[in-house]
């Protein structure tokens, strides 16, 4: 958010309420009035990727946009790194006595949500996840077992270990996968990359040993979850989000047809369509 592309976003600089924050495990920046709105990025990306979804929704609500440590130019901190975060978004909630809460998070950011759902005492109105699960973890494992992710493995220590420019070509290869917008591939790769190593490492083996399937069986409000459908096809993503959230009492899955993982650039239109009908 710190380069405002928009006339709507630069009045708002001058003349709206514009609010900086610093904290320890993530940075805040505040846009427009209302209900309050905390935007949650995913693993690896800056606050900005909600960019252009705030341009609209500050108009109606207040926006606080989230970059959490070691992402963007926040600096990073100590592990446990997801559980701080978590923690101290609380205490944010908490010290700015914001009632009335939609959460909306993008992968990590929407797991970050789904475990917010699961506090007591957070006046929350919806929650509403952007291709997220409840655990990233049993995605990506036969047999997963949480106990079993830990910090000191032979992957991480390759990861820590790996050069600058074969880190960039993994990151590269990644993005390809994660967007069908090959004018959002460089960005989301440069993302990547300059996160804080130990950030990525650590902090996504704290994503993958979260594991919310049981817990969100507490969550109370409603959830709505926007899925993409690419590039695993739609009947391979309804049985997923089926199976990860069946101990959900009250959500609502919709899917984005011809969207990779960040539907906020494959299909933007459809995604500010499908959370403007959850706030109204």
């Amino acid at each position: 958010m710190r380069h405002l592309k928009t006339p709507f976003l630069i009045l708002t600089f001058f003349m709206s309420a514009f609010v900086y924050a610093q904290h320890q495990s993530f940075q805040v920046e505040v846009y427009g009035k209302g209900d309050p709105i905390l935007l949650f990025p995913g693993f690896g990306c800056p606050g900005t990727v909600w960019e252009d979804a705030v341009t609209e929704l500050s108009k109606t609500n207040e926006c606080h946009v989230f970059t959490f440590a070691g992402f963007g130019n926040v600096p990073p901190i100590e592990k446990p790194w997801l559980p701080k975060i978590k923690e101290e978004i609380i205490t944010y909630i908490s010290d700015n006595n914001l009632e009335q809460i939609t959460l909306i998070g993008h992968s990590l950011g929407g797991a970050l949500s789904l475990w917010l759902g699961t506090e007591i005492g957070l006046d929350l109105k919806n929650i509403i996840t952007v291709d997220a699960l409840p655990s990233t973890g049993a995605l990506m494992m036969p047999n997963f077992n949480s106990e079993m992710i830990v910090y000191d493995n032979p992957y991480n220590k390759q990861l820590l270990e790996l050069s600058d420019e074969n880190f960039e070509a993994m990151a590269s290869q990644m993005a390809s996968g994660m967007v069908l917008n090959d004018e959002k591939k460089e960005i989301i790769k440069d993302w990547l990359v300059h996160t804080d190593r130990e950030t990525y490492v650590y902090g996504y083996t704290d994503l993958l040993k979260l594991d919310l399937r049981t817990d969100i069986s507490r969550i109370t409000v409603p959830v709505t979850i926007l899925a993409a459908t690419k590039p695993y096809g739609l009947e391979t993503v309804k049985k997923t989000n089926a199976d990860q959230y069946k101990n959900l009492k009250n959500y609502e899955i919709k899917f984005a047809e011809e969207s990779a993982h960040f539907i906020m650039f494959d299909q933007p239109k459809w995604l500010l369509e499908a959370i403007k009908m959850e706030l109204n």
